[in-house]
């Protein structure tokens, strides 16, 4: 039969992919850091360090989740293979429908699997922070800013992972003039990181009473969180901690306290705000964190040779220096400077296609 001929091909691409997904995640080294980290969580001194307690707990249930997902799929692979020996057992075609609903799933999910197999960077796995800066373009601009953070809000949430805010500053009129946030999930970094650079939007400018056409301009920093790296030393002599009151929608606490915390970095100059906690004391442990992944990040960036994995090189907010354009005036169309294409579908660097998914909802917009 031509159909299970052409089925039986399908199924051995579909194992064959999912053969080297499991060579990449490198199956017997997660067996043996699950025992590794399995010991060390019996021991009753770990939770004496919450800290690191946390860290080896979260560890362990990323490769206990990954090692029963790479189960889950051979099995799927195994469950298509029998349906086969089924339907040419029994000579019953009427099997082949649900046969190829499962392999249309199945090689969607193998897919992505693939895709996050790539990301072997050091701080893949890691949560993400985002910092997204309004340029060019005046209340534009920052009416810009704010719709892209709700479009990686949005992703995020179709990825189900979690978005939280550490640092805002709204627009004098509309939108935002910048905004910092913490997007928590397993590879949210490995997927985000490609997003880092300045985004350009034209459009006819609903703050124009002329309705006429205005270019607008927004940088997007990509950070990957940085817990606990021992290798990085932070004198309390090289910091200067200010606080001051939070800005922005607050209650009767927020808005009266010194709780919003800004570290300035003397060796470098590096600057760091957190003012979305309701303590002083919060504040200054996300700051913190702050501090130490943007030093992870220029660690990197002075080794030369790692530079684009983890910052990329800066660019002015402005004309020729974006990396991707959305342009709906005069015709709609998103283009991607990186590579000279103008189809949203070559943008399918993440999971559910974030150049698409952003194409789709300006649309709406």
């Amino acid at each position: 039969m031509i159909v299970l001929d052409e089925i039986k091909a399908r199924i051995k691409a579909i194992k064959s992919k999912l053969d080297e997904c499991c060579e990449a995640f490198d199956v017997d080294k997660l067996l043996a850091r699950k025992a590794e980290l399995s010991k060390l969580q019996e021991d009753p001194e770990l939770y004496g360090d919450l800290k690191r307690a946390q860290s080896i707990n979260v560890e362990a249930k990323n490769i206990s989740d990954r090692l029963d997902d790479l189960d889950a799929k051979k099995k799927s692979v195994l469950d298509a293979e029998q349906y086969v020996e089924l339907i040419e057992a029994e000579d019953d075609e009427s099997l082949l429908s649900e046969l190829n609903e499962l392999l249309d799933s199945l090689d969607v999910e193998v897919e992505k699997l693939h895709l996050t197999s790539l990301l072997k960077g050091e701080y893949d796995m890691k949560n993400a922070i985002l910092t997204l800066h309004a340029g060019a373009g005046g209340t534009e601009a920052q009416d810009w800013t704010q719709m892209l953070y709700r479009m990686y809000r949005m992703y995020a949430e179709k990825s189900r992972y979690s978005v939280e805010v550490l640092d805002v500053l709204d627009g004098d009129e509309a939108g935002l003039k910048s905004i910092t946030f913490l997007v928590k999930g397993l590879n949210a970094y490995g997927f985000l990181k490609a997003e880092k650079g300045v985004h350009r939007l034209v459009r006819i400018s609903p703050f124009d009473s002329n309705a006429r056409r205005h270019t607008s301009f927004a940088s997007l920093e990509v950070m990957p969180e940085i817990e606990n790296d021992m290798t990085i030393k932070v004198s309390p002599d090289e910091l200067r901690i200010d606080t001051f009151r939070s800005g922005g929608a607050g209650g009767q606490h927020i808005n009266k306290t010194d709780s919003a915390v800004r570290i300035t970095h003397l060796p470098t100059g590096i600057v760091v705000t957190c003012q979305n906690e309701r303590s002083q004391i919060q504040n200054k442990e996300t700051a913190m964190k702050m501090l130490y992944s943007k030093l992870a990040e220029l660690r990197e960036r002075e080794l030369g040779e790692r530079n684009a994995e983890i910052k990329g090189e800066l660019k002015k907010i402005e004309w020729g220096s974006q990396i991707r354009s959305y342009v709906f005036q005069p015709y709609t169309m998103v283009k991607d400077h990186r590579t000279g294409y103008e189809d949203p579908d070559v943008f399918s660097v993440m999971d559910g296609n974030i150049g698409e998914f952003i194409f789709e909802y300006l649309k709406k917009a």
